[in-house]
This record gives structure tokens, C-alpha cells and sequence, in this order.
């Protein structure tokens, strides 16, 4: 993969200034104790408006420039803020973004392909970056992200936000000190609808108002196949990663926090497949991924269809319309269960075998206020150790999500006895199995006729992140580039 320094990178994109060309002790200076941390959100549109209202009226804190190759959203999102008062600058391109001297540091919320590029740049350029879940599109360019900024001695916030919960933090301590027992099983669930998105007979028109060549960045740059260019991009494997990638990185970060694991798991394979609907989407809609530590299990699940079907007229007794329910596991949908030898923790609550409720931990600030004002006091303090989610833990929590998604890809579609017969000498696993077959089977998906994918059993070795003796596979760590949007081999 073709080396981008620093200066080729300062050069490639117009930027060398004398502010850009200071190195990084004097960037680190940029922002004083006393001074307002110039920021800039890059993405505006969704989770980026939430960026914004963090950075808002934070104190310290002076919110300088937005940034999206959308201009509709981005000129709405100047436009709410000129309502109240703030003028900010505007950009297209995040390249231009990084030669602007008053920015000290980035959030991001744009799509997962450009998560890691984004991260890179900022670190090459002298930033702060503050980069949404998952980190990265793939392991290969996670571990870039963090390479650059220890480099570069910058501060890279994951945004993980459950692990700047102090309830949490108690929890999953008192948890691992042995109040219940050996560790056993770590379980994270994303139980979240997910409608079709549609099917569409031949690629779609890209609207004049969107820089499409910028919004694929580092991605492929292949026609609109999809009725939706906005959001609906996490379902397809040029630029998403599905809900294990999307919403479920959260709970797997947190099981592998549980777990005290700081490497990628020895052992993976992932089960699922997209079922209830025939759409344009790619990832899987219902998925088991269990990681194999040796000593303990990470099993995650995502499924995106509902309990059961409701029909769109359908009624109670009282008369008044059913509304669609999402399937739970020891009262969890979108939440994690780590499964003790004397017990279980399910969310903030710890219960005995019976289910007996023995403690609950509580939390009454907001986790995710204090995870952007976490942020900003190490970018202060110069001390990436400040992070209560820094940029490696972002990069394993990611990159479990995407092996798992490895193993699923490379796998086959395949008869349920053979899968159970795949799984016979795993007991949990053969139990997350039966309810996921239970959960299809009351959607009306017959595995005999609609055959889930069995993914491969993968092998890695925690310490080179690459899988052992399956090329294919390790081709699916990284990714083909597109110039000039290249991670580079070396930051």
C-alpha cells in the first residue's frame, strides 16, 4: 500500500502554512489553559447535529467551523446556528477544514468509510479529533488510527460513550472483583428494527448538492444502488459494517471492557443473514458472532426484525393498535448481559442465578455529555491517558466487529443441522443458536427454505492482527483505497 508522509499528505492537499508546518510540541501549545479550544464537526446531518449541541455551550469551548460534502446539510446547519447568534466558516471538503489554523480539534460523525482517514489527517494536520463508533471501516486501518496518533502525540477520543459512565465503570469493576463468580459469558445484544430499505431496478440519480466523489472518499466509488444515500449506507460492505458495526460496537466494547481483554479474540465465527425482506441491503439483519478468548466467551447478537410480526390493522383487546416489540434477553434488547458463575449483570442491575435482584448501580448524569467534555479536558491536559475512551480501546472494540463480519462473509449458506452440528461443543453457543432460530422461526422464516450463512472458523494471533493460514480472510482486513483517499502504511 503506497506510503503518505506527513509532508506529501501537507502538500497533496495545499496546506503547507506556517502554522501547519509547526511541529507537533508547538501544536500541542495551540490551545492554553486559559484559551477556547477552536472546534469544528465534520458530518453534520444525524449524529453530527448531536455533536454540535455538545460543543454548543460547552464552556472553553468555541464551535469555529462545519464541515459536509452534503452543502443542503451543511448549510442548514449554519444557518440554525446563525439563528442563534453563531457564525461559523463552512466547508465541503475536510481537507480545506485542516488548513484552518483556528480549528485545534475535529468531531466527527460522517460515515464509517471515512472514520479512520479522518482520523489520520486530523493527526497529520496538528489536530484534536473526536471520531464516532466504529473507528474504522476495517482492522488494518484501525490500527493506523492509532499508530498516527501516538505518532503525532495527539488526542483521539472514541466515541463510546458508555465508558464514560461512572455507573458502568462501578458496575463492571464490582463484576470483575468476583462478587458473582467467574466470568463466563460476555453478551452483548442489538435488538433494533430495521425496516427494508427498499429495492431499486438500476442506479439512482446523485442530487447536484452533494460531492459524491467526496462523500465515497476512501471507498469504491460504484453507482447509487440504493434508494437512500444517507444513513442507509450502513447496510451495504463498500462503506458500512451493519448493526454489529452501527449500534452493536457499543455493546461490544463494553463486553470486551467486562472481560478485561485488550487484544482482538484468538478464535471467531459469526451465523446470520438477511431475512424477513428482499432489499438492496448487503449485511446481515439477524447475527450471532461469538468470540472464543479461551477462558471466556464474547457472544453478540443483532437482530433487526421484531418479536413477532404485526399486522398493520392489528388490534388488542381493548381495541387500540399493537405496536411492534423488539425481543429481549434477561430483560436486555439494546444492552449487554455478562453471565457469572454466581449470577449475571444485566445493564446497571446484578441479579443472582435465580434472578433474584442483589444490587443496582445508578448513574444520574449523562454519560454522554461527560464523554465530549472528556475529550476536551485531555485535550487540555496534553495526556491521552486522560481519555476515558481512547483511540485504542475504540480500535479493538471496532475491529471485533469486524472480524466478525470477515467470518460471516466468507461463509455459506447452510442446512440448521449443520450448523448446530458446527456449534455441538460450545453449550452457550448451541443456546444463543436456539433462540436465534425461535426468533425466526416467529417471523415466519423457515431456516429449511431460507438458509442462514455459517461464516468460517477463523484463527488469529491477537498480536499481528492477522488471521493464521486463511488468505482470503486477511484479504478482507483492509481494503482497496481510491487517490487520493489513502490510508497510509505509514502515518
Amino acid at each position: 500500500m503506497k506510503s503518505v508522509t506527513r509532508r506529501r499528505f501537507l502538500q497533496s492537499a495545499g496546506v503547507i502554512t506556517a502554522g501547519l508546518s509547526l511541529p507537533a510540541r508547538a501544536w500541542a501549545q495551540v490551545a492554553g489553559a486559559n484559551e477556547a479550544i477552536g472546534v469544528a464537526v465534520v458530518g453534520v446531518g444525524g449524529r453530527g447535529g448531536a455533536h454540535i449541541n455538545e460543543f454548543l455551550d460547552m464552556p472553553g469551548v468555541r464551535l469555529v467551523a462545519l464541515c459536509d460534502c452534503d452543502r443542503r446539510i451543511l448549510e442548514a446547519g449554519a444557518k440554525r446556528l446563525a439563528n442563534r447568534g453563531l457564525t461559523v466558516k463552512t466547508y465541503v471538503d475536510y481537507r480545506r477544514l485542516l488548513e484552518d489554523k483556528e480549528v485545534d480539534a475535529i468531531s466527527s460523525a460522517t460515515p464509517n468509510h471515512w472514520h479512520a482517514l479522518n482520523v489520520v489527517w486530523a493527526c497529520q494536520a496538528g489536530k484534536d479529533i473526536y471520531i464516532e463508533k466504529p473507528v474504522s471501516h476495517n482492522v488494518w486501518e484501525g490500527r493506523k488510527a492509532v499508530e498516527a496518533a501516538r505518532k503525532y502525540n495527539r488526542i483521539v477520543q472514541s466515541g463510546t460513550q458508555s465508558r464514560s459512565s461512572l455507573a458502568l465503570r462501578e458496575a463492571l469493576e464490582w463484576v470483575r472483583a468476583g462478587n458473582l463468580g467467574k466470568i463466563k459469558v460476555a453478551r452483548g445484544l442489538c435488538y433494533k428494527r430495521r425496516p427494508s430499505i427498499g429495492k431499486v431496478d438500476g442506479p439512482q440519480p446523485i442530487p447536484d448538492y452533494i460531492d459524491y466523489d467526496l462523500w465515497c472518499g476512501p471507498a469504491l466509488k460504484l453507482p447509487l444502488m440504493r434508494k437512500r444515500l444517507h444513513y442507509d449506507w450502513h447496510w451495504v460492505w463498500n462503506t458500512g459494517n451493519g448493526d454489529i458495526g452501527n449500534q452493536g460496537v457499543h455493546q461490544m466494547d463494553i463486553c470486551r471492557w467486562a472481560l478485561g481483554k485488550d487484544t482482538l479474540s484468538p478464535r471467531v465465527i459469526s451465523i446470520g443473514g438477511r431475512f424477513g425482506y428482499i432489499d438492496d441491503g448487503e449485511t446481515p439483519n439477524t447475527q450471532i458472532a461469538i468470540h472464543d478468548y479461551g477462558d471466556a466467551l464474547l457472544i453478540f447478537e443483532v437482530r433487526g426484525l421484531p418479536s413477532r410480526p404485526v399486522a398493520p390493522d392489528e388490534k388488542d383487546d381493548a381495541g387500540n393498535p399493537v405496536k411492534e416489540t423488539m425481543d429481549q434477553y434477561r430483560g436486555q434488547s439494546v444492552g449487554h448481559v455478562i453471565e457469572c458463575e454466581g449470577g449475571y449483570l444485566a445493564g446497571l442491575s446484578a441479579y443472582d442465578n435465580q434472578g433474584k435482584l442483589i444490587r443496582t448501580f445508578r448513574d444520574e448524569s449523562h454519560k454522554g455529555e461527560r464523554h465530549f467534555a472528556n475529550f476536551i479536558e485531555a485535550v487540555r491536559s496534553r495526556r491521552w491517558q486522560d481519555l476515558t475512551a481512547d483511540i485504542l480501546e475504540g480500535h479493538l472494540s471496532s475491529a471485533l466487529c469486524h472480524t466478525a463480519n470477515i467470518s460471516y462473509r466468507l461463509g455459506q449458506r447452510a442446512e440448521p443441522e449443520a450448523i448446530r452440528e458446527a456449534l455441538k461443543t460450545n453449550s452457550a453457543a448451541l443456546e444463543t443458536l436456539g433462540r436465534f432460530e425461535e426468533h425466526l422461526a416467529r417471523n415466519r422464516v423457515d431456516l429449511k427454505l431460507d438458509k442462514a450463512t455459517l461464516g468460517v472458523f477463523l484463527q488469529m494471533d491477537p498480536k499481528t492482527e492477522r488471521f493464521v493460514g486463511n488468505n482470503e480472510a486477511n484479504k478482507l482486513l483492509t481494503r482497496p483505497y481510491r487517490a487520493p483517499f489513502i490510508v497510509p502504511e505509514q502515518a
